[in-house]
């Protein structure tokens, strides 16, 4: 035997069969015996990195719209998405906590090879589709604060890759607290600028609680009905990768499992720190709906893209009091909204990347280095983009803001597709005392609100399924070949549902003695 042999280079891509997230899992350690407040820090992070997804630049325009087409009235509908949101990132959390898998592996065991790789690319498209809001609201943020041409700060954000690499050496709690830092950024920011629009609060308030004219398809306001509205506020609130994300991140505490008071402890304190979250998110998207209704006059804001956003506020005739005008001439008012818009696009890119990596270990036993992982959908990201600013080169500056808003918007479709697949066996999982054992499986009451959830969101996927589809293919295609298109999706996401259940199912057989026989 050669002992002077070198040993062997090991390969970027390689295959991964081991914990979740195998680097970061069980790396931070949590107090023992100590008070609520002190053991809620130690636990504190995981939430801040799903809330993120529930704040992204996709949610802003939908609720800024909302507000200013139907003031106070959908303001119900963020409430309704938050509570639901809260529900799933539970039930996604426990999953991961008390299997030791995320959501991904545990779909892969309990499903066919060939249904898990269908899942896998249904949601990789998913995880592209946010990307490309990333990518535009990144880019637009550079544009606007430092006059960076846009094709260049598209590609610009590639280099985020950098800032990924940097994050992997300092370790994860640090990437939480770096996460929460730009989560207080948004939040301050969007705080100071209502503060000083002086909104009516009893108004807001009131528009808490639903009515039937929250789901109303009439008035019609800029080509947006209250139902139209409330679809797009939920579609870019619930996200699929969120589930992934949590499953995976709620394992980086040291947990005894074999202490079952411990993992309850964990469950526990873990919930407290994703619903906390979650609130600051509801904050934020309840801020962007008031600015809608309070920092502008009404329907003073003709172009609801970041463009026109940042414009309108920095245009002292579309602001709605004497306070606003004078600190909107000094700039602040947009700089700020910039500022925030670049705090989120770098925090979605942490979060996005890890889900990447949960999902493509998961689902297909395929690990790379994060920063690889960013680098190659970065730039899958970034060619419809980049084909779109190169298409309306030549173009007004509004028609070009038009068409990106409208790639953003359009690209929101695979989410819908992916959401049911997400929740369905999660659902499922959580709900199984062959999984989760007597005391962690779903109460009756999460097990009822689950069920209802899941049916809502699945049914309003659905039915707003055509419209996107139309929305993506109508000006390439005729309108027979955009409604077989509409239609065949609609069957094979029903089809697939159904496939998928019916997989699950059976996988129960393969149960003995509490554990599972491949």
């Amino acid at each position: 035997m050669d002992n002077n042999k070198s040993p062997k280079k090991e390969r970027l891509i390689h295959h991964a069969d081991g914990p979740s997230l195998e680097e970061i899992n069980g790396t931070v350690k949590v107090p023992k015996g100590k008070g609520f407040a002190r053991t809620l820090l130690a636990y504190s992070g995981p939430g801040a990195l799903v809330a993120v997804g529930y704040m992204d630049p996709g949610n802003w325009s939908t609720s800024i719209t909302g507000g200013q087409n139907f003031q106070y009235l959908l303001m119900s509908v963020i409430l309704m998405s938050s509570l639901i949101a809260m529900l799933l990132q539970y039930m996604a959390a426990k999953l991961g906590i008390v299997k030791q898998m995320d959501l991904a592996q545990m779909i892969r065991s309990r499903t066919s090879k060939t249904l898990g790789i269908v899942l896998w690319i249904m949601t990789e498209l998913a995880i592209m589709a946010t990307d490309i809001a990333e990518v535009l609201g990144a880019a637009i943020a550079l544009y606007l604060l430092f006059d960076i041409p846009l094709i260049i700060a598209v590609f610009i954000t590639v280099l985020d890759v950098l800032l990924l690499l940097l994050l992997t050496k300092v370790g994860f709690r640090k990437i939480e607290a770096i996460v929460v830092c730009l989560i207080l950024v948004i939040l301050l920011v969007f705080i100071y600028q209502v503060v000083l629009s002086d909104p009516n609060w009893g108004a807001a308030l009131a528009g808490l609680v639903p009515t039937t004219k929250t789901f109303a398809t009439s008035p019609e306001i800029g080509g947006i009905t209250p139902l139209t509205g409330a679809l797009g506020i939920i579609g870019a609130t619930v996200m699929p990768h969120n589930l992934y994300l949590h499953s995976a991140i709620s394992q980086t505490r040291q947990v005894d499992h074999n202490d079952e008071e411990e993992v309850a402890q964990t469950v526990r304190f873990t919930a407290w720190d994703s619903n906390i979250q979650l609130t600051v998110a509801f904050l934020v998207n309840a801020l962007l709906l008031v600015m809608g209704v309070a920092v502008f006059k009404n329907g003073a804001v003709k172009d609801p893209s970041f463009f026109g956003l940042y414009a309108a506020l920095s245009d002292p005739s579309t602001l709605s009091n004497g306070i606003l005008i004078q600190v909107a001439k000094s700039g602040a008012l947009s700089t700020l909204f910039a500022v925030a818009l670049l705090a989120s696009g770098q925090n979605s890119t942490i979060t996005g990347t890890l889900t990447g990596q949960v999902i493509m270990e998961g689902f297909i036993h395929m690990r790379m280095p994060l920063w690889m992982r960013r680098l190659v959908t970065r730039l899958i990201a970034i060619v419809p983009v980049v084909i779109c600013v190169l298409m309306t080169n030549g173009q007004t500056d509004i028609q070009q803001h038009e068409a990106l808003n409208t790639l953003m918007n359009n690209s929101q479709v695979f989410l819908a597709f992916a959401l049911p697949f997400s929740m369905l066996p999660l659902l499922m999982f959580t709900d199984s005392k062959l999984e989760m054992g007597d005391r962690f499986k779903n109460t009756l009451i999460i097990k009822i609100l689950g069920w209802i959830s899941v049916i809502s969101l699945t049914g309003l996927n659905l039915y707003g399924l055509p419209d996107q589809i139309k929305a993506l293919l109508g000006s390439a295609f005729n309108s027979a070949t955009v409604d077989i298109v509409t239609y065949g999706a609609m069957i094979f996401v029903v089809l697939l549902l159904i496939w998928m259940t019916v997989d699950l199912r059976r996988s129960n057989a393969k149960f003995k003695d509490g554990k599972f026989i491949e």
